[in-house]
């Protein structure tokens, strides 16, 4: 995640800086915020990996290798029975998810920061330059549409639309056959918010989405118009760094309910008619959460990892042995909960009690926000230096 300023916010985060630490120099004081919010190095290290009796085997299927992500967040698509996936240097891969053998790969030809989408017969990537791409399942180009910045998610297939998310707080809906434009969304942000790779979430007719200062809000898919917004947290503190209360990860639709995580600010469960906040609680989360069977799993900020109720918010357990690993969000396994980290481990932890059950190192390079499930026993990891990972877990 990353800060991302306007303009007028440049003198808010230098007096920021000035009030941080009276005890430090301003070079020092600056160097301390680049790794704590403008950097992926966390600030303080991991903690060592405890030992534990693997209850577990888990195993390498099969890799690939495609280029380095950069600072951009990607993650695998899994799809009758395919792999797909990209890189920043314009790559684009489909692998068969058994094997791991190549189908095809293509480049886009310039730097990508958003993907991949899979539906509609279509693959979806977005650019650092705000152009979204459309291949067909074979790999063959389609269209191209221009947006108005930077395309930092996944595009979305829903219903003959392309829906796409930019850095500069809109949200579009392209005709999926041409890519021609059909609504726009869009809203002020903070002065002062994360630049992150939070995306959409589409159910039911509705398009779901986090933004700076705590928002949630919900758009009609199919014309763009807001039904609603949330806040599911209140920025609070004296700076404006201290205030950034900001949705990076997407949020997570079951029944009547969307819940959805806020960094330096709380989780909510959000009534999907009237945006009304059923219940929220204090827990920071960068990468998210993901739910099943009644629960909800969140990695904290800090590196613990919860299961909620997701009626009430309440917790059923948290561990807490993984501290500042930078974890993903939790992946459902059957039994078990899969979370990567900084170091390029996935860790398996049992699903009712939180204990470690398994583990298996991929590259050392991190493990990107968010793992895809192949089944019940295996995933799909992807590493910032651009490993992809069949694990599997028995």
């Amino acid at each position: 995640m990353f800060l991302h300023l306007s303009k007028k916010a440049t003198w808010i985060l230098l007096l920021s800086l000035l009030t941080l630490s009276a005890c430090s120099v301003i070079g020092e004081v600056k160097d301390n915020l680049s790794d704590t919010l403008l950097g992926r190095v966390p600030a303080d290290a991991p903690d060592p990996l405890p030992d534990f009796k693997q209850l577990y085997a888990s195993k390498l299927l099969w890799q690939a290798k495609l280029g380095p992500a950069q600072d951009f967040d990607f993650v695998p698509v899994v799809d009758a029975g395919f792999v797909y996936a990209v890189s920043s240097n314009g790559e684009m891969v489909k692998l068969d998810a058994v094997t791991g053998k190549q189908e095809w790969r293509v480049n886009a030809g310039e730097v990508l920061s958003g993907g991949v989408g899979v539906g509609g017969s279509l693959v979806l990537v977005g650019t650092q330059k705000g152009w979204v791409y459309a291949y067909d399942i074979a790999g063959k180009f389609s269209w191209k549409a221009k947006l108005s910045s930077e395309v930092l998610s996944a595009p979305m297939y829903f219903d003959g639309l392309v829906i796409v998310r930019t850095g500069d707080n809109r949200v579009y809906g392209l005709n999926a056959n041409d890519g021609s434009r059909k609504w726009v969304y869009d809203r002020t942000g903070p002065a002062l918010t994360l630049r992150s790779s939070a995306g959409l979430v589409i159910d039911g007719g509705a398009v779901y989405a986090g933004f700076g200062g705590g928002k949630m809000i919900a758009l009609r898919a199919d014309n763009g118009k807001l039904l609603w917004e949330a806040s599911v947290a209140q920025p609070k503190g004296v700076t404006e760094i201290e205030r950034i209360a900001d949705i990076t990860s997407l949020p997570v639709v079951e029944g009547p309910l969307v819940y959805a995580v806020a960094y330096q600010g709380k989780v909510a469960a959000v009534d999907r008619m009237s945006g009304r906040v059923v219940w929220n609680r204090d827990i920071s989360s960068l990468t998210g959460l993901s739910m099943e069977d009644g629960r909800l799993f969140i990695a904290h900020a800090a590196g613990a990892v919860y299961a909620l109720d997701y009626t009430t918010g309440k917790s059923f357990w948290r561990q807490a042995v993984l501290k500042n690993r930078q974890l993903s969000v939790p992946l459902a396994m059957g039994n078990l909960l899969a979370v990567g980290d900084v170091e390029g481990y996935v860790h398996f932890l049992n699903r009712d009690d939180g204990a470690l059950a398994s583990r298996i190192k991929t590259s050392g390079s991190p493990v990107m926000p968010r793992m895809t499930r192949i089944n019940s026993n295996s995933l799909i990891a992807q590493t910032r230096d651009g490993g992809i990972y069949a694990i599997q877990v028995k």
